[in-house]
């Protein structure tokens, strides 16, 4: 009897079945009571500072989106197994990212501790680092992988462009690694907020896809029920997170979108925003440094200007793009990247 090879569908459909087993085992995030972390005095803001920091220090790394995730879920891991206090925060994170990274990216690109240090500003030595990275590893049991948000959205996506290719076919100007892309930006923005910190990453991603296909085709929501089933996620809680995460995004009325590939005076103004160090967590908010989300240049209300070039080649790979430009591009009513700040505190 001859044996046949599952069909894409079913690898995807084994694949969430793989993440939500994963996920139902090990997922744990801080808890913000009286408005700070339970236990710390970590708050909304500076949580949300230093995830959009991590995202800073992805990019400057060259690190994978994936890495980025995996980085704050462990920081999440630790914030609700510990209490800790707010001048090792920076330390902790920058700490998750390595062994992100180590679990995640291929040797040539993780860098050394020194280098680490010194480049991401933290000001904590190589050192101290590595104390931190044993200590974190140890209240992990040295054990690091969990499924992220990341993980999820890539999965949904890839879902939908399988079973329903004609929804996400509307935008003839994008490719599906670029559609990832920047649904991948809405995603790190969303995960920085800490009122989306009590919905699992497969609702949150769940939320984000949801959103998408709203905004994109009328015939949503039979796609929508079947990846409710398939995720075992309850609709009102889906449709709670999904009213949090418009909030979050604060998504504009018929906006204009022009998406370029890096030149080379953008380029120099994300590098210099990027090299800039590690959000302060005492100094007064006129100080505070922007984050990572607010490197786009904004033009005018509802258009932005956003390099895409570094996400889009992490994504390429997903779909079999070998070789495609980003050109200069006007989407209107796309709502697929909307403009993006830090989440208040409160």
């Amino acid at each position: 009897m001859k044996c046949t090879e599952p069909s894409e569908s079913q690898r995807l459909d084994i694949l969430l079945e793989n993440l939500l087993l994963i996920e139902a085992s090990k997922w744990k995030v801080p808890c913000f009571i009286d408005a700070t972390i339970k236990g710390t005095e970590i708050s909304p803001k500076q949580y949300g500072q230093t995830v959009m920091w991590l995202e800073r220090l992805r990019s400057l790394f060259h690190f994978i989106p994936e890495t980025f995730g995996l980085a704050v879920s462990i920081l999440n891991r630790i914030l609700a197994s510990v209490k800790v206090q707010v001048k090792y925060l920076q330390c902790i994170a920058v700490t998750c990212l390595y062994l992100a990274a180590k679990t995640n990216e291929e040797d040539e690109v993780i860098p050394s501790v020194n280098k680490l240090a010194v480049q991401s500003g933290c000001m904590y030595s190589s050192a101290e680092i590595l104390r931190m990275e044993k200590i974190v590893l140890n209240k992990l049991q040295w054990d690091l992988y969990t499924s992220t948000p990341v993980d999820f959205l890539n999965t949904f996506h890839a879902m939908v462009m399988s079973n329903w290719p004609h929804l996400f076919g509307g935008f003839s100007q994008m490719n599906p690694s670029l559609h990832v892309a920047l649904l991948t930006r809405q995603l790190q923005h969303c995960m920085a907020c800490h009122q989306l910190l009590q919905f699992r990453g497969s609702t949150l991603a769940l939320a984000i896809i949801t959103l998408e296909l709203e905004r994109m085709t009328p015939d949503w929501l039979p796609v929508m029920t079947e990846l409710l089933e398939k995720t075992k996620v309850a609709s009102a809680e889906l449709v709670y997170c999904k009213e949090l995460v418009d909030r979050c995004l604060e998504t504009p009325s018929n906006p204009v979108y022009i998406y370029i590939s890096a030149d080379k005076d953008l380029q120099t103004y994300i590098g210099d925003k990027v090299s800039s160090g590690p959000p302060s967590l005492t100094c007064p908010p006129e100080k505070k440094h922007q984050t990572v989300m607010q490197d786009f240049k904004l033009l005018h209300k509802g258009s932005l200007v956003m390099d895409t070039d570094e996400f889009y080649d992490g994504f390429r790979h997903l779909y079999n793009e070998d070789r495609v430009e980003i050109k200069t591009q006007a989407l209107v009513e796309s709502g697929l990247c909307p403009p993006l700040t830090v989440p208040a505190s409160g």
